[in-house]
């Protein structure tokens, strides 16, 4: 028997245990997962122009479930934020956030345009974040600030831009109940991100609270938004698929 093999499960799982970053890494993993799975089997029940929607929301888990599962491995390795890997899982599975407001509002007369904006602005956003936290904290707050124009934008076009215009106009209760929800995601669930950036040394809130504790609140984070955003799209899915159903 490998004696030191053991010895170190014993001291990894040690780890898992008594650390909350570590075990939200292994519970975001499993959440996303079992949602991707969720949302894939559950194609087959809701009409045909709806089938995308679903289809997108299990990318956007299951890109996530596999980006977590690397992050976590990452972490207890090396015992530093994943910075990496969660931007290019952001960089991923945001702009396919962005295409479901697009899917959403698409049966209502939604444009290339409005998804094009959308997904250009979701970039800036990840991009400069990204450039942002790697670069040093002598710039830091200039690419803070270009990439909370990015944030803003989308938050723009969800209020009060052609994507809240479609849903207003649409008469579909089913749209307008998700929209709603949709909008605490975006002012409520993806402030934390934003403010997790600014908790850098050097930003706006640096020193607010330990930076170490970052991954804790961007794992639940992550799980809360990308799992409810999948399942607010399921509620309307499901809701007009019933509708179509019985007209």
């Amino acid at each position: 028997m490998n004696y030191t093999l053991v010895a170190d499960l014993i001291g990894l799982d040690r780890i898992i245990n008594s650390d909350p970053v570590a075990i939200t890494f292994f519970i975001g993993y499993m959440a996303m997962l079992a949602s991707s799975v969720f949302f894939l089997v559950e194609r087959g029940s809701v009409d045909g122009k709806w089938k995308l929607s679903l289809l997108v929301s299990g990318l956007i888990t299951g890109i996530a479930a596999v980006h977590y599962y690397y992050m976590r491995d990452f972490y207890l390795q090396t015992g530093t934020s994943p910075t990496a890997f969660r931007y290019v899982d952001w960089t991923l599975t945001v702009p396919l956030m962005c295409v479901e407001f697009y899917l959403l509002t698409k049966p209502f007369g939604a444009k290339g345009g409005t998804l094009f904006k959308l997904i250009v602005a979701s970039l800036v956003m990840l991009i400069t974040g990204y450039i942002g936290e790697t670069s040093g904290i002598d710039s830091n707050i200039m690419w803070g600030v270009i990439s909370t124009l990015g944030y803003l934008y989308i938050v723009y076009e969800v209020f009060a831009g052609d994507i809240a215009k479609l849903s207003k106009d649409s008469n579909s209760p089913a749209l307008g109940r998700a929209m709603f929800l949709l909008k605490i995601f975006i002012t409520l669930g993806w402030s934390i991100y934003p403010i997790g950036y600014m908790v850098l040394p050097g930003n706006l809130l640096s020193g607010a609270f330990e930076v170490s504790s970052i991954d804790l609140f961007y794992n639940i984070a992550d799980a809360i938004n990308k799992i409810g955003f999948g399942l607010v799209i399921y509620s309307v899915a499901i809701a007009e698929s019933n509708k179509t159903a019985k007209a």
